[in-house]
């Protein structure tokens, strides 16, 4: 359920979010939009609007609202942009980039999480494509896409998701620092010939992007 007082909590998540330098007023419509609490375990309901992270399962976290917002914005979503998540989680991230209008394709890598979002999605009004798979594959057959967002704290850059990036498309990924104790945010453009232009940003941390499990294939909610 979605009250006045859940709403009042939002309004008040967007003012910190802009004070905190989140300028893109698509980004704050969304999250003021996005029923974060319903994503999140009941113990944890009363602290849905804080702007912090909270666990979820699978040893798994909903990332705080300033790190959605941030990366979010990063990507410069237009109406109908393609867009692919890689890392689903709690589903929070992709619903944002639901209400700004893009078609989203995300995979998740954790069973119980896969099962739970395909599960809450469509009954809180939200219909990304979801797929349970290794996300370092990205999804080759929906290819290409304008925009990719990585939501877990990557070793490197992986080959197989720029090559699946259109040009003049961006890619959003937080890559380990040189002794991996945070994540540096990057901003990669494909440029028309498929050279690349990349901003260092600023410092995160994220839970690790895992690679090379075992799946029984790509499966489409």
């Amino acid at each position: 359920m979605d009250t006045y007082r859940h709403k009042g909590l939002r309004l008040k998540l967007v003012e910190l979010l802009r004070s905190k330098g989140i300028n893109d007023e698509q980004v704050l419509m969304a999250i003021a939009n996005v029923p974060r609490h319903l994503f999140m375990d009941s113990s944890f309901i009363e602290f849905a609007y804080k702007d912090n992270a909270f666990p979820i399962a699978a040893g798994q976290t909903i990332s705080q609202p300033y790190t959605v917002a941030y990366q979010t914005q990063l990507l410069e979503i237009k109406p109908n942009d393609k867009v692919l998540e890689i890392g689903t989680g709690s589903g929070y991230q992709a619903c944002v980039l639901c209400e700004m209008g893009a078609k989203v394709f995300s995979i998740e890598r954790q069973r119980l999480l896969f099962d739970h979002t395909k599960t809450l999605l469509p009954k809180i009004g939200y219909t990304p494509k979801l797929f349970f798979g290794d996300g370092y594959q990205g999804l080759p057959t929906f290819a290409p896409f304008h925009k990719i967002l990585i939501t877990a704290a990557a070793p490197d850059i992986p080959q197989k998701l720029i090559e699946q990036l259109k040009p003049g498309g961006i890619m959003v990924i937080p890559v380990n620092s040189t002794n991996g104790d945070y994540q540096i945010m990057k901003k990669i453009t494909k440029n028309n010939d498929n050279s690349l232009h990349t901003n260092d940003l600023d410092n995160f941390r994220f839970v690790p992007l895992l690679q090379n499990k075992s799946y029984d294939g790509f499966n489409e909610k």
